[in-house]
């Protein structure tokens, strides 16, 4: 049936199918352009990932494409200090080539770092791999997956021998117990969310829904169970659970057996956690940790769902761990329905970590530190053997803090906002301004990175390129260009190709279609885990997304992975991991008596990217509001619509508040999307910390210990 406009009649403009450039749920959506600009979006009924919803996000993406400060020429800045002035691309380049050659000479090529991002497309994020490795001859290149993904990344390749989610999209509807951990997925996923809640009213009596948060949110309103626990206890609360499914009877013990090692050790750690022990590390109930854990162990297909709350802590691998080895006692996993299934935060994460988009990484998830994966890729990209740097590079805060220390003089940033999302943001604006060089490639201007920036690149965005992004269930979407984008700005990929010529290496980066680039990548990741070589821009566009791995052109594709319960580890086991409960690195103490914990709401993505344009969006959620619980605003002397006053040891925000009992007491949760050039006062990483994970390198941004101050009016 053809779309029709509002009156009725049948609308006639042209409606083209592409993916939303928002979250890592993947939506396909169907865009309509009328006379070059994008007038309406509506969701693509025949994507798998959505199967025709949409989210409010999409639904306000038209206003956000012709702002005025939308980024059109580029711009240089010939001395700190001076102001940026618009030159012609060829200078542009030339610049950056000469001090980028200039600093590799004095210093070395780990002297330069390059910082991308989620929201580059699959072909942008392999040429910038293979610029820093193959020809820049550096491992420091990373993203802000780093803040997002990283440790369910590191999960997945510990327990089960890769990275890549075994589960889908379709098992949502065959599950009939999910556990959801440290994602609030009404507000984050919200079209996942959707999905779930229609599975429950399916089945009212028959699908179990558990919510592990210490906040009680749209997502904890559906849950049968909610397990507001202390910010920090996630390992306790699943370790006790599986004390309790071992205790019962309830393992898989012939999977366990057969597919699994170590259990014998995991198994000696467990019965150290008893409900008893776990109710007192977590504040819950031994009562309802039993019956999460009966509910879980008696399911006959089973779903674990988590996001930031899980990975974003200096455990997060750990916590990971925790929850695979639940779904590895259980067999769990390998089946319609059942699995752990990490839910991703940007929509190309899942393609980064493909291309190498890590510093640890090369492309097909082959590891820097493995002679054999560096020859195989050395071979593909026509360089000496022995060219590629074997040690890993610096993850994204090393990079910043080497800038700090003069021990990394340059930084490329493409298409993220570090000064914005990074934590310890004074850090991050001193790296900044003691750099030498800092290469900006976006496509707005201002934000609190551009204005550090020596060198602005102009930067095509959604949907004025075209090319491939992967989501959260490895499903590989198409997304063509629609419109051109504004002034002078070009696509990454065009940004990357004419700068890799400049420094002399035209003939590894030919002035090539995103197509012809996205099949040298994807002939690359032939025989890996995640093998794409069987798949083209041709076959997207004719047949549609499709799942990893695809190792032929007539493969269909795959739905779940492991289903044979061979894991690619050297003994095809998957490995059961010992995990110890840790506390959070910091603990309330006196003079910082709460824990703050961070996330998102509804209405805005990421640094207030593109959602902070769109006047509807940005109207519904105006500012940042700090969430309290009851008692501590009693006793903290504030209530309901004061304005707080947050410290931490590195720093303030001010933000109105709203108290309530839907908050755990002892904690207090604040939004991160505001940075600082939306008021000094009201960016959440003013106080948030850089201890992180020794694994993952991944910060605990949602543990920190703070106090509050009511205060007269806001400060801004």
């Amino acid at each position: 049936m053809r779309p029709r406009d509002a009156s009725g009649d049948v609308d006639t403009a042209a409606w083209r199918s592409t993916m939303c450039p928002y979250c890592g749920v993947g939506c396909g959506l169907l865009v309509q352009v009328r006379d070059g600009r994008v007038t309406k979006v509506r969701g693509d009924p025949a994507h798998p990932a959505n199967l025709g919803d949409i989210c409010a996000k999409a639904v306000h993406l038209p206003p956000i494409l012709g702002t005025a400060d939308r980024l059109r020429h580029p711009q240089i800045r010939v001395r700190r200090g001076a102001e940026l002035e618009r030159v012609p691309w060829e200078l542009a380049l030339r610049f950056t080539a000469d001090r980028m050659r200039e600093i590799i000479t004095a210093h070395g090529p780990d002297a330069v770092a390059f910082y991308a991002s989620g929201q580059l497309l699959t072909e942008e994020y392999y040429l910038g791999s293979k610029l820093a490795r193959g020809f820049v001859g550096t491992n420091n290149f990373d993203t802000n997956s780093r803040l997002c993904m990283a440790s369910a990344a590191a999960g997945y390749a510990r327990s089960l021998g890769s990275d890549g989610p075994p589960a889908s999209y379709q098992d949502i509807d065959l599950a009939d117990c999910f556990l959801l951990l440290g994602t609030n997925t009404a507000d984050c996923h919200p079209v996942t969310f959707k999905r779930i809640r229609r599975r429950k009213l399916q089945a009212p009596d028959d699908v179990t829904v558990m919510v592990v948060d210490p906040r009680w949110t749209e997502t904890a309103d559906l849950a049968d169970l909610h397990l507001s626990l202390r910010p920090g206890s996630d390992i306790a609360l699943l370790n006790a659970m599986l004390h309790v499914l071992w205790r019962e009877g309830l393992l898989d013990t012939r999977f366990v057996a057969e597919h699994t090692t170590g259990w014998e050790g995991l198994r000696a750690v467990i019965e150290r956690y008893p409900p008893e022990r776990g109710a007192a590390l977590t504040g819950l109930s031994r009562e309802v940790i039993v019956t999460a854990a009966l509910r879980f162990g008696r399911a006959r297909a089973a779903l674990s769902l988590w996001s930031m709350g899980i990975n974003q802590s200096h455990v997060g691998t750990d916590k990971n761990a925790a929850i695979i080895n639940l779904h590895l006692a259980t067999g769990q996993i390998g089946r319609p329905g059942a699995g752990p299934f990490s839910l991703t935060g940007q929509p190309n994460a899942m393609g980064g970590r493909e291309t190498g988009g890590l510093a640890h990484l090369l492309p097909g998830y082959r590891l820097v530190s493995d002679a054999a994966a560096r020859a195989a890729v050395e071979r593909h990209w026509a360089i000496p053997a022995g060219r590629l740097p074997s040690t890993p590079g610096r993850s994204a805060l090393e990079i910043f803090e080497g800038l700090a220390r003069d021990e990394v003089r340059a930084v490329w940033i493409m298409c993220t906002n570090p000064a914005a999302s990074m934590p310890d943001l004074d850090l991050v604006e001193k790296a900044l301004r003691q750099a030498e060089l800092v290469v900006v490639q976006d496509a707005y201007h201002p934000t609190e990175t551009t204005r550090f920036a020596d060198v602005l690149l102009p930067a095509a965005q959604w949907p004025e390129k075209d090319g491939v992004m992967t989501n959260s269930e490895r499903r590989l979407t198409y997304l063509p260009k629609l419109v051109d984008p504004p002034g002078e700005a070009l696509p990454d990929a065009v940004i990357l190709t004419r700068f890799a010529h400049e420094m002399g290496w035209k003939e590894a980066f030919p002035c090539a279609s995103t197509a012809e680039i996205f099949d040298e990548f994807a002939s690359l990741t032939a025989g890996t885990v995640c093998d794409y070589s069987g798949v083209s821009h041709v076959r997207l566009q004719a047949d549609g997304p499709v799942q990893w791995p695809v190792p032929a052109p007539d493969h269909p594709g795959t739905t779940r992975l492991y289903t044979d319960a061979v894991f690619p580890t050297p003994d095809g086991r998957a490995r059961f991991l010992v995990v110890e409960h840790a506390e959070p690195l910091e603990s309330p103490d006196a003079s910082f008596p709460l824990v703050l914990t961070t996330g998102r709401v509804r209405d805005h993505w990421h640094t207030l990217t593109r959602t902070g344009k769109s006047p509807a969006l940005a109207s519904r959620t105006p500012e940042p509001i700090l969430e309290v619980n009851l008692g501590d605003a009693r006793r903290a002397g504030i209530q309901d619509g004061d304005f707080v006053e947050v410290t931490s040891r590195r720093g303030k925000v001010v933000a109105q508040c709203r108290v309530s009992a839907a908050i755990r007491e002892g904690t207090c949760f604040l939004p991160f999307h505001w940075g600082r050039q939306a008021g000094f006062y009201k960016s959440a990483n003013n106080l948030t910390l850089s201890g992180r994970d020794p694994v993952s390198h991944q910060p605990e941004l949602k543990a920190c210990a703070v106090r509050l101050r009511r205060v007269a009016e806001a400060i801004t």
